[in-house]
């Protein structure tokens, strides 16, 4: 009885983890978004101010430089969760599902140690620019360490995510869900997007009523 309780508390645990997840990523797709859409607004203003009144904001393409740079390691996590990253799978659907599954499990696992690298790299660069204090080149003399730091914190929760997702993965395949896991890390397929897709649909008439 003991152990078919521990053995319920696993799947419950990790649930949880993924949720967890979901509303970290949730919240980084919003700043990241609202990033995007701040540089947009900004180079638009900034394009018509130099066509109509020959004036310039100055340093917008610096400050779109950086929301682009943000808005992307804030957003990877979602699209890690979401199965949005581009994959190559003109082989990958004829293979069978255990060699699909550990193909996507080494995938995930090879990802996170990228993305994991580029962090460590990056924290270096910026301990570099907190230590020598330096500032952008240009008129607004930005201190590199802000944005730097930033965009090092969108790729520490990428990480916590990658890390999360594949624990859940891990736990799926030890209970022999392998259905369940391979939802969870495998490439979408062409009848995932087409039933997404119906399913949005369907669901905009009603929302919108």
């Amino acid at each position: 009885m003991e152990q078919h309780r521990r053995q319920d508390a696993r799947p419950q645990s990790a649930n949880e983890l993924i949720a967890f997840a979901q509303r970290l990523t949730r919240f980084g797709l919003w700043f990241g978004g609202a990033l995007i859409l701040a540089a947009a607004v900004l180079i638009g203003v900034d394009v018509t101010l130099r066509k109509f009144f020959n004036a310039s904001i100055g340093g917008a393409d610096e400050l779109a430089g950086y929301a682009l740079a943000l808005g992307t390691a804030w957003s990877l996590g979602a699209a890690l969760l979401d199965r949005a990253h581009i994959r190559i799978d003109s082989l990958y659907v004829l293979l069978p599902r255990w060699l699909r599954l550990s193909l996507d499990f080494a995938g995930l696992a090879l990802f996170i140690a990228f993305f994991g690298l580029i962090a460590w790299h990056g924290w270096s660069v910026v301990q570099q620019s907190w230590m020598s204090g330096s500032r952008s080149q240009s008129a607004l003399a930005t201190p590199t360490v802000i944005p730097q730091s930033l965009w090092l914190l969108g790729l520490a929760l990428f990480f916590v995510v990658g890390f999360a997702l594949l624990a859940h993965a891990a736990i799926l395949i030890a209970r022999g869900n392998a259905s369940a896991a391979e939802h969870a890390i495998s490439t979408r397929s062409a009848a995932e997007e087409v039933q997404e897709e119906i399913r949005e649909l369907w669901s905009g008439p009603r929302s919108g009523s």
